[in-house]
């Protein structure tokens, strides 16, 4: 199958030439009031690594840049009225949909799917509110596919339009396609669906081998509300490809400092698009960088997909621990490599161990010392301090792990 376009072959210095052109003409003239504010005395950048020297920007900002400036957070020069649409999620938080071709830029997705003219996608993401119906309906108009706007629930009617249009291809969470083609052997009805597009949840090995051995290949696509696609598969099934459309870095949590490639981190993006740039925007999410490029041709860096939360806020001892905290206390003591918060059980009472990564592994009574008064002062109760040596810790992108038994 060809590739959507010829930026996904770009030899990779083009691309980051590109990029770095299209953000710092961004920097050079902010469209918005509050990101204006942010990158107050910015100047262009040398190069994208640069981009690390930005602030990051998290989603529970949001919410009170929003309050402050109403409906977008000064993020975007247009009111809600400059939009096509206008979403809601969580917090409550609006984003904003615009009426550009795949200004969601999914279709590039649909297309390493197989996806294309000719084909009827049973589009099976929610349509209220949320914007996961209209990305993907905007992915299929940018391939030439039509689009049965199906929803959520009904799943009889789901069955029956599926059987009676011909829907070759489907789109929706990776587990309610079970729940259609399960329905649909019940009733002995053969439905000619041959490609999944799926996100929004994990798709387990298990289910994509059920699904291929029902005669559908299924790809799946990392993507959220504020930023549109950020990776996705392709028939290499080697990871997500980076979209062309953004920069994604992976840091450590609880700060903005970018991890070595293979490192477990959380994901940062930079979109480009000049309606809503949202520059270093975490995400909340772990995944790590693959190392090399995909044998599909793509050549734009490839991630290892979703790895759980890096927003690790644990309650110790009745007290809040964040992973900015820990950062801290890493910050204070060049001796540290990296550190880790374990909540632990003792009896009825609550323990903290917090492990240190460090080249003197036997923890000095001076570093000891003067690292429990930094735990002390930055994450506002005693612990027990362990030191190990580098590369002790596991490499999941967890600084706060929560060991105790709820049961």
């Amino acid at each position: 199958m060809t590739h959507y376009d010829a930026l996904e072959t770009r030899p990779r210095a083009q691309r980051q030439a590109e990029q770095l052109s299209a953000l710092n003409a961004l920097l050079a003239a902010p469209p918005a009031p509050a990101l204006a504010a942010r990158l107050e005395g910015q100047g262009p950048l040398a190069d994208l690594a640069a981009l690390a020297t930005l602030p990051v920007l998290r989603k529970s900002e949001l919410v009170a840049l929003q309050a402050e400036h109403p409906p977008f957070g000064g993020l975007t020069a247009r009111g809600a009225g400059g939009f096509r649409h206008v979403f809601q999620s969580p917090g409550p938080i609006y984003e904003p949909g615009g009426g550009a071709a795949d200004w969601w830029r999914m279709g590039r997705f649909l297309h390493a799917c197989g996806i294309g003219r000719g084909d009827v996608v049973q589009n099976c993401f929610s349509y209220h509110l949320t914007p996961a119906g209209a990305i993907f309906e905007s992915g299929a108009a940018a391939v030439g596919a039509a689009v049965l706007p199906a929803g959520t629930g009904q799943t009889d009617l789901q069955v029956r339009a599926a059987h009676d249009l011909g829907v070759t291809a489907w789109a929706g969470t990776p587990d309610y396609l079970k729940v259609i083609l399960d329905r649909a052997e019940e009733q002995g009805i053969r439905l000619a669906i041959t490609r999944a597009a799926v996100g929004g949840g994990a798709l387990f090995p298990a289910l994509r081998a059920e699904y291929a051995d029902r005669g559908i290949a299924c790809r799946q696509c990392y993507a959220t509300a504020d930023l549109g696609n950020i990776a996705y598969e392709s028939a290499a099934l080697e990871g997500m490809i980076v979209d062309e459309g953004v920069i994604v870095e992976i840091v450590r949590p609880g700060t903005g400092d970018p991890v070595s490639e293979g490192e477990v981190g959380e994901v940062v993006v930079t979109t480009l698009n000049p309606d809503y740039p949202l520059l270093r925007f975490a995400t909340g999410d772990l995944s790590a960088i693959l190392p090399g490029e995909s044998p599909c041709g793509r050549t734009n860096l490839r991630i290892r997909g979703w790895m759980g939360r890096a927003d690790q806020t644990t309650k110790i001892k009745g007290m809040f621990v964040r992973p900015e905290q820990v950062a801290e206390l890493v910050s204070r003591h060049t001796e540290i490599l990296r550190a880790r918060v374990v909540a632990g059980r003792d009896g009825a009472q609550d323990t903290m161990t917090v492990c240190i990564e460090t080249p003197d592994a036997t923890g000095s009574p001076d570093l000891g010392a003067r690292i429990a008064d930094s735990v002390q002062a930055v994450l506002k109760m005693r612990g027990t301090v362990t030191f190990l040596a580098p590369g002790a810790l596991p490499n999941d992108g967890k600084v706060i792990e929560d060991t105790r038994s709820y049961d």
